[in-house]
């Protein structure tokens, strides 16, 4: 048996086709079904925010919810992993999936290495070299404790051999959230989504959760100021996070009348509403991956990025506060361009990703 854990939106994106390749549901996948069994952390317990998209990817629902729900790092980790030493002593998986470098993630990993069960970390290798964020130490950690580590693109196998991973376990495969959107192409219906929600024809999209730009009330105000100096070029709308609401909205957020606020969207509303945007500001990885596909200019307020091939092979660009207004006058200026793909990003990584663990398995 294998055992999937997953926690947040991300998870559930790039868990999708892994699952339904192991269960040979789909075309490439493995030639006999293998049992899984989905773990659902809880980690995300906002229902836009979990629940909807085991609805939207066709993902059967969990086995188990362990229902952790928000908390400290400590305390979060902490409830994950009593949680899942219970899971996995009770059911003996032969193999532990984890996804990305969320909390959920580090704890999976711990659990299963101290109780000597293997451990496949999908989309392992990629850094930041940024140690103040909490997603740079989990997947450093999660990295070290894998016995198998699927990287999405080429500079994350020579951090990795960086690190001391052996080359054996080191497995590139492509990128299995690009698996799920080119999969869904077809129903990220931007003008669905104009319709429901009664969005202008030229909007940008906003998603800000990063600890760095919503913890500090000062520099939340001060990043509130530049979207309403967006708002002055383009209409802004912005699915707000549950982890920023209470900071961005008393900093005012919601002041200027051409920010549109909106509640967190399942999966085929949110990457509709990005595919039809002028220009995306965001610091969120995966809205990274997701523009560079769709080919919508991104503006990625950080001072660094784990996904550096999103920036050389997609339509990604680091901004600061400063800095991000110009940027998107620009960016609206220029209009798209077309970029080329990075390598694998083909929509059968889920697929590879299977046949490696299932000769992995059988050896």
């Amino acid at each position: 048996m294998i055992a999937h854990v997953l926690g947040a939106r991300p998870n559930f994106v790039k868990a999708a086709p892994v699952i339904a390749a192991l269960s040979g549901t789909r075309p490439g996948a493995v030639d006999a079904a293998r049992a899984q069994w989905v773990i659902h952390t809880g980690q995300h317990y906002d229902e836009r925010m979990s629940e909807v998209f085991f609805r939207d990817l066709g993902l059967p629902e969990p086995d188990v919810n362990l229902e952790v729900g928000s908390g400290s790092h400590a305390a979060q980790t902490a409830a994950i992993m009593v949680a899942l030493e219970k899971e996995f002593i009770e059911r003996s998986p032969e193999l532990v999936m984890v996804y990305g470098d969320v909390n959920s993630t580090i704890a999976a990993a711990l659990v299963a290495a101290k109780l000597r069960i293997p451990v496949a970390h999908v989309e392992a290798g990629l850094r930041s070299f940024d140690m103040t964020m909490p997603e740079e130490v989990n997947r450093r950690l999660v990295d070290q404790l894998s016995d198998l580590c699927f990287v999405t693109s080429p500079e994350a196998v020579g951090h990795l051999a960086a690190e001391g991973v052996a080359v054996e376990r080191i497995h590139f495969v492509g990128n299995p959230m690009i698996d799920t959107l080119l999969a869904h192409l077809d129903a990220f219906d931007t003008d669905a989504v104009r319709r429901a929600y009664d969005l202008p024809e030229r909007y940008a999209v906003a998603t800000l959760h990063r600890p760095a730009n919503v913890d500090d009330p000062e520099v939340a105000a001060g990043l509130v100021k530049r979207l309403h100096e967006i708002a002055e070029l383009v209409d802004v709308v912005m699915p707000v996070h549950p982890r920023g609401r209470k900071v961005l909205t008393d900093a005012g957020l919601d002041a200027h009348p051409r920010v549109r606020l909106l509640e967190p969207l399942g999966y085929v509303e949110f990457v509709a509403a990005v595919r039809g945007a002028a220009a995306v500001v965001t610091d969120s990885g995966g809205v990274q991956e997701e523009t560079t596909i769709l080919g919508v200019p991104c503006l990625t307020l950080r001072p660094n990025t784990e996904r550096p091939i999103t920036i050389t092979h997609g339509t990604n660009r680091l901004v600061t506060a400063d800095d991000v207004v110009p940027a998107v006058a620009e960016t609206l200026a220029a209009g798209r361009g077309d970029r080329e793909h990075p390598p694998l990003w083909d929509g059968h990584a889920g697929p590879r990703i299977a046949r490696v663990v299932e000769g992995w398995l059988g050896g």
